[in-house]
């Protein structure tokens, strides 16, 4: 609708003396109105005093530069757990908290690459610690969490993103071996380390937690992937459920659902990372592999103050797959 549609432009009785300029205030009023009703109406019309834009702000405006410094120091006093840190999307995720000012406990099975992973840490002038530690073991994550609050003092923000894939067969063909490992590793190492997690942060203040998820299973499904489909399908659902059972204890609970990303998961057998990339072109709406650092970016969302309001919820970044 036109800012001046509906707007006479004479008039006869007591209004026959309103002058060209109480018109145009006239014309200006009923552009702020239509503002209010339709974005699209906006800019007001040249005529009248023009109306401030509905994205403006009414305070002073900021140093950029402050806001950048803010932004790249979220985590400041914060430690954070990380587990599966020594390679792919757990070591992007650990050296993305670092950036930002966390100090990091990088958690795994291997030693040597956790290794990796904080003299990568350190040589940009983060804090970070490696533990070995294995998922399905209970007693070892407990100890992991026990560790964590030693070296840095507390417990902030733990990352569950350890997992494994095995049996890309049909189901009728997954061995048992393979699908106790990956139900093992996937779900009840998840399960285990929040029961952990949660034990110290609901006795000290609360927390964030995110879990790694995938966007096979809940959200995608495709031919011989059962093992790893059920048991992500089984994150997205225990995330829920404990984001539910412990919001009123101040932990925040969520998780995030990589596709394929620029990690070694998504490889195929024997394929490089070129032929990943020329794969990907007719795979996803995007055409590409999400990159590691993009899939660490929704984690460092979702575990920011910024994300104060999300609880329980499964943030997907698969380059449009599952769109």
């Amino acid at each position: 609708m036109p800012a001046t549609q509906g707007v006479p432009q004479q008039r006869t009785g007591l209004a026959s003396g309103v002058t060209n300029s109480a018109m145009e205030l006239g014309s200006t009023v009923l552009s702020a109105l239509l503002l209010t009703l339709d974005g699209d109406a906006w800019p007001p019309p040249a005529t009248g005093r023009p109306w401030p834009s509905p994205h403006s702000s009414t305070t002073a405006p900021t140093d950029p530069s402050i806001e950048e410094d803010a932004e790249m120091n979220r985590f400041t006093g914060k430690t954070v757990l990380v587990s599966g840190a020594g390679s792919g999307l757990g070591r992007a995720i650990a050296l993305a908290f670092a950036a930002e000012g966390a100090s990091v406990v990088a958690a795994g099975r291997t030693a040597a690459s956790l290794d990796e992973t904080v003299g990568l840490i350190e040589a940009d002038g983060g804090t970070a610690v490696a533990v070995t530690a294995d998922v399905t073991d209970s007693v070892l994550l407990q100890d992991l969490v026990r560790e964590s609050v030693s070296r840095f003092g507390g417990l902030d923000i733990a990352v569950n993103n350890a997992g494994i894939f095995r049996g890309a067969v049909p189901v009728g063909e997954v061995s048992e071996e393979d699908w106790d490992a990956v139900l093992r590793t996937n779900v009840t190492g998840v399960w285990l380390a929040m029961k952990h997690e949660i034990a110290h942060m609901k006795e000290n203040g609360g927390g964030v937690i995110v879990n790694i998820s995938s966007n096979l299973g809940a959200h995608l499904r495709i031919p011989n992937t059962a093992a790893y489909i059920t048991s992500k399908a089984a994150v997205s659902a225990l995330t829920r459920a404990a984001a539910l059972d412990h919001i009123h204890q101040g932990i925040r609970i969520n998780a995030v659902s990589p596709g394929a990303s620029a990690a070694p998961m998504s490889l195929r057998p024997g394929e490089t990372e070129a032929g990943r990339a020329e794969r990907m072109k007719s795979e996803n709406p995007l055409g590409r592999v999400a990159k590691a650092e993009e899939v660490a970016a929704a984690v460092l969302y979702l575990a920011s103050p910024g994300a104060g309001s999300v609880v329980g919820t499964d943030l997907v970044v698969d380059s449009g797959s599952s769109a």
